[in-house]
């Protein structure tokens, strides 16, 4: 893999994941209203797999707390 790719791939890596925090969070503030900085701050340092996986628990949680609930 050329030094191009590798920035292309990390590049895609990075847009992808801060486009899940971004759609999680505008789930979350559609369904719950506003978000506390540590909720906001938990999404934005989570890894892509708890993104996703807490972007569908919004679908079905009564509760931010639900969201996060541990599998």
């Amino acid at each position: 893999m050329t030094t191009a790719e590798r920035l292309r791939a990390e590049g895609y890596a990075e847009g992808y994941a801060e486009g899940a925090a971004w759609v999680l969070l505008e789930l979350a503030v559609a369904k719950f209203g506003t978000l506390s900085a540590e909720t906001v701050h938990r999404v934005r340092s989570a890894d892509t797999d708890e993104r996703e996986t807490w972007a569908l628990r919004v679908l079905t949680a009564s509760t931010i707390d639900e969201v996060f609930v541990p599998d």
